[in-house]
């Protein structure tokens, strides 16, 4: 999906809600087969868009049935990346890296995080899998909506009947369970008889679910960012913003230099919210990609995703004080106007659409209970569930397993992440996990936003970790040393 925002801000509250976190068509009908063993590995360069690096590794595709209940009909293509083990005598078991959204490729997502696993790469070799759906495992790909200053429920039902119509896919068979089937036949394919497995966000609902349907096949489990199996994803999104912000505001009050440049923050916050609630700002700007002058509108809802999403990395979060500030007490929206530009455009170029409805449809907004205690008192109210429930009211539902919500336990050694001002998975749902996984770890880094596995010293946990197959002795110690960026003061930086 190319650049998704030309003015319009029903398009960009759609867009940015429903994102939490190259398209190649389906394979033709065949007749059913016997399981395909992957093709020789090629040598191949591992990009994303907005990364200029690229990564040496070694590709290849399985070809699965869409319908494996059926195994015969539309197949798909899994696109495959291995990194080879440095050493000459690695360990047997790989690590496979199951990314988030749901809807980031992981050919794509981890590859700014692959120099923090470096020494785990040493030893075992790394293996990234386009989940079905995402990249070029027939991305599950939608047009942008129309232009319009607000999308509707009609609207928005109107824009997945619409993508569902070009789709060259069915959405049913895209669900969780039977990806990490496809998961299960890319590990035997390649010939591994165990496997350690690293999930981030819904990327952790991934390797939960796959413990759960391969158990004998898992060595060590790796969480990071948690979603428990009974979490309905985005039914809480509110809660667990308004907890992240709290804590901004928290911290804020307590650093002399942002208390002395932002008084009163939560309050300041809250008039802007009601400032635009009442009248809408129009705002002229360069966007911050093209530098082309285009005109976008802020209102409420918009900034509350806006700072939602900002609430994601402690870098980011340190400009929220000033970005509010800015707006409310100076009247200049341009500073926060850019920041969700940018985030807008960063997201649909790397989020599958049509495989985020195709799991959330089935496996979380049917799940979404009527709980005030929920939404009432947050900034976001109830925007995330009533764009995801508009969404799924046209989109066709796979079958989940009966069990599917049930907690999963396992005596797997598990180690568990979370980041104390994570805000969309806090350290409550780590809390939650650890409780069925008698040999687990639960680590909360301090000051940390949403995903942590690479901040830190926490590299060198996770490849003790992985070495050692056990959470006993690990050195944790060191997490302690994570720090909060300082917030900055004046769009030069933090106060010196």
């Amino acid at each position: 999906m190319k650049r998704l925002f030309q003015g319009s801000v029903g398009l960009t509250l759609f867009m940015i809600g429903v994102m939490l976190l190259t398209a190649c068509g389906a394979g033709p009908t065949v007749e059913a087969q016997s399981p395909q063993a992957a093709p020789a590995r090629e040598e191949c360069h591992l990009t994303a868009p907005g990364l200029a690096r690229t990564f040496a590794a070694q590709c290849t595709t399985l070809t699965v049935f869409e319908d494996p209940s059926a195994q015969l009909g539309r197949t798909i293509d899994l696109n495959i990346a291995v990194l080879p083990a440095i050493s000459r005598n690695p360990a047997p078991d790989p690590l496979f890296l199951l990314a988030g959204g749901p809807g980031q490729a992981a050919t794509e997502a981890f590859l700014g995080a692959l120099p923090t696993l470096r020494q785990v790469n040493q030893d075992r070799e790394i293996v990234l899998v386009d989940q079905r759906g995402t990249g070029t495992s027939n991305q599950l790909q939608c047009p942008n909506p129309e232009e319009t200053t607000a999308l509707t429920s009609a609207a928005l039902q109107d824009w997945a009947a619409d993508c569902l119509a070009q789709m060259d896919a069915d959405p049913q068979f895209y669900t969780t369970s039977i990806a990490m089937d496809d998961l299960d036949q890319v590990r035997a394919a390649l010939g591994y008889e165990q496997i350690n497995l690293l999930g981030v966000s819904y990327g952790t609902r991934a390797a939960l679910t796959y413990l759960r349907q391969h158990p004998d096949r898992v060595r060590t489990i790796i969480l990071d960012g948690i979603v428990p199996q009974d979490l309905a994803i985005g039914s809480t999104m509110a809660a667990d913003a308004q907890r992240a912000v709290q804590i901004m505001f928290e911290r804020c009050a307590a650093d002399p230099a942002c208390n002395d440049a932002f008084p009163d923050l939560e309050a300041v916050f809250n008039a802007l919210l009601s400032d635009l609630e009442r009248q809408p700002v129009d705002v002229i700007l360069p966007d911050p990609f093209t530098g082309v002058p285009i005109t976008t509108q802020l209102t409420r809802d918009v900034v509350a995703i806006t700072v939602q999403s900002l609430s994601y990395a402690p870098e980011s979060v340190a400009l929220l004080p000033l970005l509010l500030y800015t707006a409310q007490v100076d009247g200049d929206y341009k500073p926060l106007a850019a920041q969700m530009l940018m985030i807008s455009n960063q997201l649909v170029d790397n989020v599958s659409i049509g495989m985020r409805f195709a799991v959330m449809c089935a496996e979380d907004v049917p799940f979404y209970l009527a709980d005030a205690a929920l939404t009432d008192g947050t900034y976001a109210g109830t925007l995330f569930v009533e764009q995801f429930a508009q969404a799924c009211a046209a989109w066709p539902r796979g079958a989940v397993p009966a069990d599917f919500k049930e907690p999963v336990g396992s005596e797997a050694p598990a180690l568990l992440l979370s980041g104390e001002a994570d805000p969309v998975t806090p350290p409550a749902y780590g809390n939650q996990v650890a409780a069925t996984f008698p040999n687990s770890l639960h680590l909360v880094a301090p000051s940390q936003g949403h995903n942590v596995f690479m901040r830190g010293c926490m590299p060198d946990i996770v490849t003790d970790f992985i070495e050692q197959g056990s959470v006993d002795e690990l050195e944790t110690e060191c997490i302690s040393g994570l720090q909060a960026t300082p917030f900055f003061t004046s769009f030069t930086g933090p106060q010196p």
